[in-house]
């Protein structure tokens, strides 16, 4: 079996969530080596190129990514915690 195969029967073993990450991950390595090629109407904006970018060094850093629900949580309380109502 090449490499590449077994590259790709790894990775398909892999959950999505892992999958999403080896992705973002080879991205990054690419975006490093690879001249930028200019936007073409209809593809993603230089903006969410770059946030691209980021995510794959923070995905490559090993740093944790916030699930949906932790993000809620997260701007909640940066905007002053959670707040009740009574009804």
């Amino acid at each position: 079996m090449s490499r590449e195969q077994d590259l790709l029967v790894k990775w398909r073993s892999l959950p999505k969530e892992k999958q999403e990450e080896v992705l973002d991950f080879v991205e990054f390595i690419h975006a490093k080596i690879v001249k930028p090629q200019p936007i073409v109407c209809g593809k993603t904006s230089q903006l969410g190129k770059r946030l691209r970018e980021i995510r794959a060094e923070i995905v490559a850093s090993g740093e944790h990514l916030f699930t949906q629900d932790e993000l809620e949580k997260e701007i909640a309380n940066r905007r002053g915690g959670l707040q009740e109502t009574d009804t």
